[in-house]
């Protein structure tokens, strides 16, 4: 978790659950705020003017949100800590592969076939790589501004994404678009050339905070070509693209300012989500929600989902860039496209144990907290008190940072863990199982 950010004490499932821990709130992608003063001192994410927008608010005594409609403000905040971490109207969508099994109802849900190599675009290099305008040129047709319902207002949720491939997928964050998707509002894709589409969400998950949406007649629509966020080294420049302030088509540019940071979003533990973000000083703002990171090969590397605010507030009420932003790695985006499309749902990879989390990290491990019955952690001999320090190798500081490293694996897939029980330090292999995303 960053430093400074508000911490929760109660228990998180490792696997199971998506309790926030305080470090990030949902801010931005989905609902637009009207403008209004917001409490003095609070951090806040919100597109002034643009209903689409949500006020949220975190705080040591655990996460907790306000939101402000047309018709005028709810007063309501929780007292804030050094840093919150705030959603930054983008979203995010991280994922694992489901089972074999989930395949079996496919087709009679009519989906098949999922994310192919051959949907995937593979352009050429740019013909002037390192330059922030070769970049713009080639991406920005691939860019899309996202409208969708929100709480019976047209296109009061506001966000971004990007064209995935050939066949009309566009990739967004789910809170852009979950109001309408549960509610089953209309959903609009504005391409760069301001051209409208009519989208339906095809899958959509709360866990990893990604959705997919498919366009009709999508001749117009350029799609992008994918890179990988596992080479990218801090310090490396990045673009990214998006509507910020609903601003269609903004380019801004900056570095790689870290790798790998775990980072809860969500303003409860129904909508919290875990990203092992990639980093960066690029200006993100609410309303980038969703949109593209960018190597500067032009290829996406990311999905902008998240933003820092500073404790004090804002000079003009509404909290933005402080040049703290993060981004779903691309990897887990392949992934969990893949699922959608093949099923039309999202699964999540789980060991059946709770993890503690908040309060001060010791950066010594993840205690677990809570093992249940019959789970892959029982069947692997896990107890309550184990501290575990490394999954396949690789350290683990806290108990965040345990939840983002198990997601990062598939169903069915075995990882070792390195824990230690009673001064003693030894190996376990767990084999993950899977469960539905809550919002398939």
């Amino acid at each position: 978790m960053p430093p400074g950010a508000a911490p929760m004490p109660a228990p998180v499932d490792a696997s199971t659950t998506g309790a926030s821990a305080g470090s990030a709130i949902p801010g931005g992608g989905a609902p637009a705020d009207q403008p209004g003063a917001p409490a003095p001192g609070a951090p806040v994410s919100g597109d002034p003017g643009n209903p689409g927008d949500r006020l949220v608010v975190t705080g040591p005594a655990g996460p907790g949100a306000r939101r402000r409609t047309r018709e005028g403000a709810r007063p309501g905040w929780l007292a804030v800590g050094a840093v919150a971490l705030v959603l930054g109207l983008a979203g995010g969508f991280l994922g694992a592969l489901g089972h074999d099994a989930l395949t079996d109802d496919s087709a009679a849900a009519g989906f098949s076939g999922g994310l192919t190599e051959a949907d995937l675009v593979e352009l050429p290099p740019l013909k002037e790589p390192g330059s922030v305008a070769a970049v713009a040129q080639a991406v920005l047709p691939s860019t899309v501004q996202v409208l969708a319902e929100y709480d019976g207002q047209a296109s009061g949720a506001t966000g971004s994404g990007w064209v995935m491939d050939g066949d009309g997928h566009v990739v967004t964050n789910n809170h852009v678009i979950a109001s309408a998707a549960k509610g089953g509002g209309p959903i609009v894709v504005v391409d760069n050339e301001r051209n409208r589409y009519e989208a339906k969400v095809v899958g959509r998950s709360a866990v990893y905070d990604l959705a997919i949406l498919e366009v009709e007649d999508s001749d117009g629509l350029v799609p992008a070509k994918l890179g990988h966020s596992k080479k990218l080294r801090v310090g490396e420049p990045v673009v990214a693209i998006g509507s910020p302030l609903s601003l269609p088509s903004t380019v801004t540019s900056g570095i790689v300012s870290y790798l790998q940071r775990p980072v809860t979003t969500g303003a409860s533990a129904d909508e919290s989500s875990y990203i092992n973000a990639v980093q960066t000083d690029a200006a993100i703002n609410p309303g980038n929600s969703g949109g593209p990171l960018l190597n500067m090969q032009g290829e996406v590397i990311g999905v902008n989902s998240a933003i820092a605010t500073a404790g004090g507030g804002s000079i003009d009420s509404e909290a933005g860039n402080i040049g703290v932003g993060f981004a779903i790695p691309v990897e887990q985006v392949r992934v969990t496209a893949d699922q959608i499309l093949k099923t039309g749902k999202a699964q999540y990879p789980v060991i059946g144990a709770k993890v503690k989390t908040g309060g001060v990290p010791t950066g010594d491990g993840a205690e677990l907290d809570e093992i249940i019955s019959g789970s892959p952690a029982e069947e692997a001999g896990l107890r309550k008190g184990d501290l575990i320090t490394r999954v396949n190798g690789a350290r683990v500081t806290e108990g965040i940072a345990l939840i983002v490293a198990i997601r990062a694996y598939q169903p069915g897939q075995t990882i070792e863990f390195t824990i230690e029980r009673g001064g003693n330090e030894r190996e376990v292999e767990v084999t993950l199982d899977g469960e539905d995303d809550p919002a398939s």
